[in-house]
Order: structure tokens, then sequence, then C-alpha cells
């Protein structure tokens, strides 16, 4: 049972189920008050038209002019005058000759009423009697004494049947019960008709995006008119589909362009080798194990870009607090120059180079001062010019060449990955993966970059902004970047 609730229990299900409960479960509420307060107002309109009876007989008693019938309303309705010994001196003329109608008699002068069972015609039935106490004055010839001179005590029944309050009660009771059933069907049918309108959209949405198996291409859900919750949760599909896409896109084109990368050193890693095993004999194998030495260094470079890539990709956000340390960014900058100066065919001047602490991580900063570096030297015609200072809250870093320059129209693509200009900006063999790294190290460590011309050599100008851990006591220069 519990399984097969879930398997049939759809939002639809569930909502019609939840609707009808509520509302039977409030007309029936709302139908036991109605009964209950018909009820009480039907048997206080018989209470209040006896207890007036009973007060116009009192007057009759006590004015010795009670009538041998007494009149009453209509056919369930009754009237008894008892004396003190249990004779019946006046009665109603549906029950003249019939016994006293109840034998509570009241304590005080107040009328008392009491529900009894009692045979009418044939008939028993319930009646609510009310009775009232009196004295009686005594005649002398023509005088009437007081009370207190003689007389007797009367009581006076007065009541009416139940029998008609109870049915109409149980006709409005047999009413609701047809009623509210009918009632809680309609209100179901609405539900399920609402509810199941309400989530079409939800059902072409679910639709929609069941029948995206591969590649997701322009395809996307159906947005309802409606400015409601769905159309919110459609927006919300196209725009995870957009990125969804565009990652499979990234991911696609960084497929091919790691293959390609990786396809030339290994064509000429095997057309080295081709080579020499064709002749053996006048191969000059010391110059063939440099080349392939050169080679496999390329695709080491390569591979381990792209692995660091990947791994930054799924780390999903800047590396905490805790796992960074307090660095010098100019011993970092000086580290990684001094690596770069035996290979290096520039210059490389570092005079601008002052104290700078950043916090981060060692080891990529030190790999973002070194791509910089490495493209710096890459393109420059004769120098690069590294320059390191503090200006108001940044560590600032920057590295300027003084090659052609990058043109406008590639800078916003500088930093993409296997990016390279088909321009002067070409010597050298990198695969386009350097900025992209410096990209994403700036970005865990909350740093940003910027690429411009340099205004007096008109070379590649990259400046990089780190926060800096704390201000500085001594600001060293102004800011003029």
């Amino acid at each position: 049972m519990p399984l097969m609730w879930r398997r049939w229990a759809t939002v639809r299900v569930r909502a019609a189920a939840v609707a009808t409960l509520v509302v039977a479960g409030a007309l029936a509420a709302g139908a036991a008050g109605l009964l209950f307060t018909l009820n009480r107002s039907l048997v206080q309109g018989h209470d209040d038209a006896d207890r007036l009876r009973l007060r116009d007989l009192a007057t009759l008693v006590e004015a010795q002019a009670i009538p041998a019938v007494v009149p009453v309303p209509g056919d369930d309705d009754v009237a008894q005058v008892v004396d003190r010994s249990g004779r019946v001196r006046a009665a109603s003329a549906n029950i003249t000759g019939l016994p006293k109608l109840a034998s509570f008699i009241p304590s005080g002068s107040e009328p008392a009423v009491r529900t009894v069972n009692w045979t009418l015609h044939g008939e028993r039935e319930t009646y609510r009697i009310w009775a009232l106490r009196v004295r009686s004055p005594a005649r002398t010839g023509q005088t009437t004494q007081p009370a207190a001179a003689g007389g007797s005590d009367l009581v006076m029944y007065v009541g009416s049947s139940v029998e008609t309050v109870q049915e109409a009660v149980a006709t409005v009771r047999n009413a609701l019960f047809v009623g509210l059933p009918a009632l809680a069907v309609l209100s179901a049918l609405g539900t399920w008709l609402v509810v199941g309108r309400a989530l079409r959209p939800v059902e072409a949405i679910r639709a929609e995006v069941a029948d995206i198996t591969g590649d997701i291409g322009e395809r996307r859900v159906p947005v309802p008119a409606a400015r409601d919750e769905i159309a919110q949760l459609a927006s919300t599909m196209n725009d995870m589909l957009d990125r969804l896409h565009a990652a499979a896109e990234r991911e696609r084109q960084f497929v091919a362009d790691a293959a390609h990368e990786l396809q030339s050193p290994l064509a000429a890693f095997r057309a080295h080798l081709e080579v020499g095993l064709t002749h053996l004999e006048a191969a000059d194998w010391p110059s063939t194990a440099k080349e392939l030495l050169n080679d496999s260094g390329h695709m080491e470079r390569l591979v381990r870009d792209l692995l660091f890539l990947a791994r930054t990709e799924n780390e999903r956000h800047r590396p905490g607090r805790d796992s960074m340390t307090l660095l010098d960014l100019d011993d970092v900058v000086i580290s990684e120059v001094t690596r770069l100066r035996p290979s290096a065919g520039v210059e490389v001047d570092i005079s601008a180079v002052s104290a700078a602490p950043v916090r981060g991580r060692r080891d990529e900063v030190a790999r973002l001062v070194r791509n910089l570096l490495e493209n710096a030297e890459r393109h420059a015609g004769s120098t690069v010019t590294v320059a390191v200072l503090t200006a108001r809250h940044d560590a600032v870093l920057t590295v300027v060449d003084d090659g052609p320059g990058v043109p406008p129209e590639f800078r916003e693509h500088i930093f993409d990955r296997f990016t390279r200009l088909d321009s002067a900006r070409t010597r050298g063999e990198g695969a386009g993966l350097g900025l992209a790294i410096v990209r994403e190290i700036t970005q865990r460590h909350g740093a940003t970059i910027h690429l411009d011309d340099d205004p007096t050599e008109g070379g590649a100008r990259f400046v990089v902004r780190f926060p800096l851990p704390t201000r500085p006591t001594h600001p060293s220069q102004a800011d003029s970047l």
C-alpha cells in the first residue's frame, strides 16, 4: 500500500486529496454547528411560547377564571391545571379526560421544565413540559379572599411536542447528507482540474527535458505567459541549459584544442624516430635526442597546464583563508626572474621591484609570475620590465615588454584558452594556456588583471592587483597606474 501510494500520489492527486479533506472537514464542522444551532433555536422558540402561555394561564387561575377547556395553538400543544390532590381541574381539548402530564412540582415560584415521554392518541412522543405552581384564591359569597386567607395550590402544566423540532432538524440533516458529499466531490473535481491546468506547463518542461539526451543545442523549455512560480522555474531551467550548453561547448573546444596541441609534438616526435630508424648509421642521434627532449618538454608543459586548469575548474571556489599564507610578492618575483634569466634572450629589469605583502598560495602566485614573465620574454624585442609596489589598498605587479603589443580587438580574448595571435607576437612555442592560467589564479586570490599598451614603448603591459592583507603603515607610492 505505501509503495502504491507513492506511485500514484502525484502532486495533482495529493492537492486534490488535501483540498477535499479540508473542504469536507470544514463542511462537516459547519453542518454540525448548523444542526446544533437550528435545534437550539427551535427548542428555544417553543420554550418561549410555552412560558408565555404558562404566564397567561397563571393570570386566569389567579383571577378565578379558569376555562373548562384550556385553549392551545396547535394539536401538538398541551395544557393542564392540576390541584394538590392530583385531580385535573382543566385541560386542553386534545388531552381532556387523560391523567396529568407530569408528576414533578416546582419548588418555588419560578417555572420548571422537564422532558417527558407521553402517550397521546396511541402515539408515544417526547414533550417538553413547563410547570408553574400558583395559589388559587378562595371565594366567600361574592368576595374573593386573599391567598393567605384560604384557597388551594394549583400546578399548571404547559408543553409541546419536540417531534416538530426533531423533524425539522432531520430534514436539514438529510439535505446536508446529500449536499455536503456533492460539494466535496465538486471541490475535488475543481481542484483536480485547476491543479492539472496549473501543472500542464510543468509537464511540458519535464517532457522537453526528458527528451534532451545528447547535445542540448538550441533546445529550451517553454516558458508560460503567466509571470508565476512556474514561469520562474522555466526561466531558471533555460538559464541552466544555457550554462550547460556553454560548458559543453567549452569542453568540446578544450578537448579539440588539447588534441591539436598534443598532436604537433607527437608528430614531430614520431618523425624524428622514423628518420633515425630509417638511417641508423647516418642519423645524428645526439641531435635527435635533443629534439626529442625538447618535444617531450613541450608536451609535459602542456599536460601540466591542462591538469592545473582542470583542477581549478573542479574546485569552483577560491582557496580558503586557512590555505593561504602571508607572502612577499617581491621575493616571489625576484626568484622567478632569477629562474628565467639563464634562458632568456632579453634583458629583465627589476629595478622597480619593492616590498609588497600579499596573502595567497606561494606555488600559485609563483606560477602566475612565471607565466607573465615567459609570455613577456617570448614577445619582447629586447627588454622586459617588472615592477612591484603598493598603491592604496593593493599590491600591484606590472610586467611590461617592448614587443609589438596586443591589438585592441584581441584584448578581450587574450586570456582565453589556446588563444594565440596571428601577428608579430608569435615568436616561441606557446600553447596558449599561460594567460588563461594567470586569470584563473588571479580570480582564486581575489585579484584582478588588466592589459593595455605601454605608453612609452608600445608593448604589452599586464597589471595585476592583489588586495593587501592589511593597510600598509607607510604607503610607498601614489597610485600612478
